[in-house]
């Protein structure tokens, strides 16, 4: 598929990479493909980034049919721009795309025209440690129709925004409230697929945990209600006796990119990881017995998220001495030194550009 490109004639200023915070600015240019039945995918253009026209029928506004997913491009000391496990996440839009009956994507494509947009947008990836460029690639259904049925067009766009720390503490640890009123989702939904419904489901929760001085929210299992699942925005880990242990996926839970990079350089580190189900009483138990080490989460945008404070009923567990342990400053580092060219990837991980 042939890739048009028109440029914005008037370019915004660039932020100061010392004043990014998460998902405010947004670069001049982004990328867009049309869908039909009888094209499939084509019309791909990189074009000046603004709204995209839709009737107010148009479904995705109604019926939530969307997709999306996250990464990062990032800033060696040297200049170069380098994606990290980018393959990964297109590979998992289209198991997404799957689950809520979105025609799939051309892989390749999909590499390939990122490439294209950030030739374009290159000077807006931020320098500095700690900074990147955020890659939201979308897919939405574009029919203007009330019936209830999967579309028969849709808009895959890509936009680009510099960005900081996700969290406001930065790498230190946060507060994790967790939920006994609320579930997210359960096996045979849409926990596994990155769709917006998935995080809708999350918000009153979230603003529940916030209220009270929580950072995110630790989901348990729909149906017991007893069994770890996730944190809002991240895949959660736990060091218990000196063993990494996170859920198992279960269909029910979101295959994290950054999940599968921490138990990958753990288990190369000769470390015992496992992934299996995990109550959150055992949790609790294994504090009190004084073998809880560390909790911390894993995700594109914070990378790796220390806890501090775990809070479930009327307990509240303080995390080791509440500062970042060694198994999540290690395995931050290890990882963020990948993406920012600081060690050899030995992986496969990093896409130059």
């Amino acid at each position: 598929m042939q890739i048009t490109v028109k440029k914005a004639q008037n370019l915004k200023t660039k932020p100061e990479d010392s004043k990014l915070g998460f998902g405010t600015i947004f670069t001049d240019h982004m990328l867009n493909v049309d869908y039909n039945l009888q094209k499939g995918w084509h019309n791909a253009r990189i074009e000046p980034y603004g709204p995209i026209r839709m009737d107010p029928s148009t479904m995705v506004l109604h019926y939530g049919q969307a997709i999306f997913e996250g990464m990062k491009a990032f800033r060696t000391e040297s200049g170069e721009a380098r994606l990290f496990r980018a393959k990964d996440n297109f590979k998992r839009l289209n198991q997404s795309a799957h689950s809520l009956c979105i025609p799939s994507l051309d892989e390749g494509f999909l590499l390939d025209s990122l490439k294209a947009l950030l030739e374009v947008e290159k000077a807006w990836i931020p320098r500095s440690s700690g900074t990147a460029l955020y890659i939201r690639p979308t897919v939405i259904a574009m029919d203007p129709f009330l019936g209830v049925r999967a579309s028969h067009t849709y808009r895959y766009f890509v936009i680009l925004s510099p960005v900081g720390a996700y969290y406001a503490e930065g790498f230190n640890p946060v507060k994790i409230w967790v939920t006994r009123d609320h579930v997210r989702a359960v096996r045979g939904g849409l926990g596994e697929a990155k769709t917006p419904a998935n995080y809708a489901a999350s918000l009153y929760a979230g603003e529940e945990a916030h209220r009270n001085s929580y950072t995110q929210v630790l989901w348990l299992d729909g149906v017991e209600q007893k069994y770890i699942e996730e944190v809002g925005s991240m895949n959660i880990f736990f060091v218990i006796d000196d063993e990494i242990v996170t859920p198992a996926l279960n269909g029910s839970i979101l295959p994290g990119i950054t999940r599968d990079s921490v138990i990958a350089l753990g288990k190369a580190w000769n470390m015992r990881v496992s992934e299996k189900k995990i109550a959150i009483d055992e949790v609790m138990a294994a504090h009190e017995n004084g073998k809880l080490q560390e909790i911390f989460g894993s995700g594109t945008a914070a990378v790796i998220s220390p806890v501090g404070e775990l809070k479930y009923g009327d307990k509240v567990i303080r995390i080791g001495n509440g500062g970042v342990g060694p198994v999540a400053d290690k395995l931050f580092k290890a990882i963020t030194d990948i993406q920012y060219g600081r060690s050899e990837d030995l992986f496969g991980w990093v896409e130059k550009i």
